[in-house]
């Protein structure tokens, strides 16, 4: 894997469902204070980000439920991996009852037939692995980051200085777990690493995977509320029709499909490898039991994008991303330092 389809992972994995949520959580706050807590969230998250970072690479590569059951003991591996997986199977639901809507609005299919196109295409290139998962990623974020500023120059001739200074309290604690959910890319790291097969290279790579998000979020959430204020609609890009009719709807369309898709593929990848190897699955039924699972639930009915987010995002994420990694970072520095060398002689 090369660097630039390493970051592209990173960054996919990152850029998806949540930033379309960010300008409504922000719109109560203010254009300031969001970007300011923005940048705070994105700063944490690197920061453990780093941790999951030097703790796999001194550990073999290992997976975060691995590391967790290794370094906490057999509690702390099942806390980790129950983690994970509500947060990975809650966001992949979203993302095919998301893809499917999405899907339905541009080629006039129903939307079941929607999610199953786009099921079946993002999970094809999870089968393929983490070659042609970055591959696809550095293709499709760049797309992604094109269509951002292109949302961003659509918005400038609408743009109201008022709407640049007022500031808000309410709101604050939803914003604050929505880039939670955004800034979300720990269990791709172990792979990161693995790809590249450097500790360094990972590490600078990190960097640019949260600061290059930092600075779209902000330009994406400054472009809506600069023009709606406190009337930004709850899927930001929905009001780019209301401002330039057809066009606006599909550049408004294709950033939520290719948004989803990033990520998709960024956290399908990242729970295959749990279960591959929490489980010590064989890597196609661990395949099976990543993909299917998110398709069987959609199709009995469970597709409400936004609730099934915000119940991935409050489970899982605060816990995975931010609880779990200080807690291993700490224990594991704690440890006496002939036992850390000895568990990287294993590895």
């Amino acid at each position: 894997m090369s660097r630039n389809e390493a970051l592209a992972l990173a960054i996919g994995t990152q850029v998806g469902a949540g930033v379309l949520g960010l300008p409504y959580a922000a719109r109560k706050i203010g254009l300031i204070p969001s970007v300011a807590l923005m940048f705070l969230v994105a700063l944490t998250m690197y920061i453990t980000a780093l941790f999951v970072l030097e703790l796999s690479a001194k550990n073999g590569g290992k997976q975060m439920s691995t590391l967790a059951r290794e370094i906490l003991g057999r509690p702390g591996g099942v806390l980790m991996f129950v983690s994970i997986s509500l947060m990975s199977y809650g966001a992949l639901l979203a993302y095919v009852a998301g893809g499917g809507s999405v899907f339905a609005n541009l080629f006039g299919i129903s939307e079941e037939m929607g999610a199953l196109v786009f099921w079946a295409f993002a999970s094809f290139i999870i089968y393929r692995g983490l070659e042609m998962s970055g591959k696809s990623e550095l293709i499709l974020s760049g797309v992604l980051l094109a269509l951002f500023v292109v949302v961003a120059i659509m918005a400038i001739p609408h743009t109201k200085v008022e709407n640049a200074f007022y500031v808000g309290s309410e709101g604050i604690v939803t914003l604050f777990g929505v880039a939670i959910f955004a800034f979300g890319c720990h269990t791709i790291v172990p792979d990161i690493y693995k790809g590249l097969g450097s500790y360094e290279e990972a590490k600078k790579v990190l960097l640019l995977a949260f600061l290059v998000p930092a600075i779209v979020y902000s330009l994406f959430v400054a472009s809506f509320l600069l023009v709606f204020g406190e009337n930004t609609p709850q899927i930001a890009t929905q009001a780019l029709e209301q401002l330039y009719g057809r066009i606006g709807m599909l550049v408004g369309s294709l950033i939520p499909i290719f948004a989803i898709l990033t990520s998709y593929i960024g956290l399908g990848l990242a729970q295959l490898d749990n279960m591959e190897e929490y489980l010590k699955m064989n890597r196609k039924f661990a395949w099976i039991i990543t993909v299917f699972p998110p398709l069987i639930l959609y199709m009995v009915g469970i597709r409400d994008f936004v609730e099934v987010l915000g119940a991935a995002g409050s489970t899982g994420d605060l816990m995975a991303f931010i609880i779990m990694p200080i807690v291993l970072y700490i224990t594991y520095k704690l440890k006496p330092a002939f036992l850390r060398d000895r568990e990287a002689e294993v590895s």
